[in-house]
């Protein structure tokens, strides 16, 4: 027989048994490194596009909302439509862009807002002559809206408070917030585990 074929059938063999050897270590350290690359490629656009984890912290939301809270914001929903009253916004702070707030959507663009004598008032097209605001789907019974002051918001402004209206720092103290200034809205609570479920947007009657 050829000594060349040989050799060949040598080095065949020799190459076949130290596969045998390391197959188990790399095909482990190849499994990991596909599910890591896979993780990457799902995990993260989720994260950053659709949908993202958020603690609560103060009581600037209480009583439907608690120190320590755990929500999920839903991130896509204002790429098809606009933001609507009453949702839960989360939004980058005036004060600091490297943090987030989370309060209640109160004014619309292009809309008057007048705080007075513990009321919300509201004006714009469909009412002229304004309504007040009834906000017992969410409000405390008897909650007043401390501050007295006038605000006509722009074509890309919102005015955002915080339901524990005593305790809240809101628009009412950094002014209007810009839709691209949203994050995103509280779409579903993960804790406490008791309240697990999707996040309701109240309906106004006007």
């Amino acid at each position: 027989m050829n000594d060349n074929f040989l050799n060949e059938q040598e080095k065949q063999e020799t190459g076949r048994g130290f596969e045998k050897k390391i197959s188990p270590f790399f095909s482990l350290i190849f499994d990991l490194a596909k599910l890591l690359v896979l993780a990457f490629i799902i995990v993260l656009p989720i994260h950053y596009f659709i949908f993202q984890p958020f603690y609560i912290v103060g009581p600037s939301m209480e009583p439907n909302f608690y120190d320590s809270d755990y929500l999920i914001i839903e991130k896509v929903a204002y790429h098809f439509r606009n933001p609507e009253r009453g949702e839960i916004i989360i939004f980058k702070s005036p004060n600091n862009p490297k943090s987030h707030l989370i309060k209640r959507l109160i004014g619309l663009p292009g809309e008057k807002i007048i705080v007075a004598k513990g009321n919300i008032k509201i004006y714009n097209k469909d009412f002229p002559q304004g309504f007040e605001l009834s906000e017992n789907l969410y409000l405390t019974p008897g909650t007043n809206t401390p501050g007295d002051l006038e605000v006509e918001l722009k074509d890309n402004e919102y005015y955002l408070l915080g339901d524990n209206r005593n305790m809240s720092l809101d628009s009412r103290i950094f002014g209007p917030i810009r839709k691209e200034d949203f994050t995103g809205r509280g779409w579903f609570r993960g804790w406490p585990f008791k309240e697990l479920g999707f996040i309701k947007t109240p309906t106004f009657v006007y």
